[in-house]
């Protein structure tokens, strides 16, 4: 390959090294989480994530996609996770958010690949199953 000062010269991957950031709710002794994690074995840049519909927690009044969280992370390591509560289950299914979403996440590796991820996911799932709330 001949330099060139114009043309960028980027490296090939090495195989299986590369970002792979996910969104994913849970849930955990009723309160519904959403989460952004790099399962990738790669940092991952200009991390975005748009949701098909909107939805809010905290009894309402959080918007949740509007979040920094979700609107740009600069950077995220390998491992790397964030962890937003979103509500109780019981108030966010009350509220008659949606409980169908997709999440949509873009971002960059170190070479300035693009990649985009769409995740869809079914939050019925875990009002169907059920919650117990231990006493304390």
């Amino acid at each position: 390959m001949v330099y060139h000062p114009r043309m960028p010269v980027t490296p090939a991957p090495e195989p299986g090294l590369r970002p792979d950031v996910i969104v994913d709710f849970g849930v955990t002794e009723g309160l519904l989480y959403v989460t952004l994690r790099n399962i990738g074995e790669a940092s991952a840049y200009a991390v975005a994530t748009q949701f098909d519909k909107p939805f809010t927690g905290v009894g309402g009044r959080k918007p949740i996609p509007a979040l920094r969280l979700f609107r740009g992370v600069p950077f995220m390591p390998p491992g790397k996770e964030f962890v937003q509560l979103v509500d109780t289950l019981a108030a966010y299914v009350r509220r008659r958010e949606p409980l169908r979403l997709k999440a949509t996440v873009t971002y960059r590796d170190r070479h300035g690949r693009r990649y985009r991820e769409v995740m869809p996911h079914d939050l019925a799932i875990y009002r169907d199953l059920g919650t117990v709330t231990p006493s304390r």
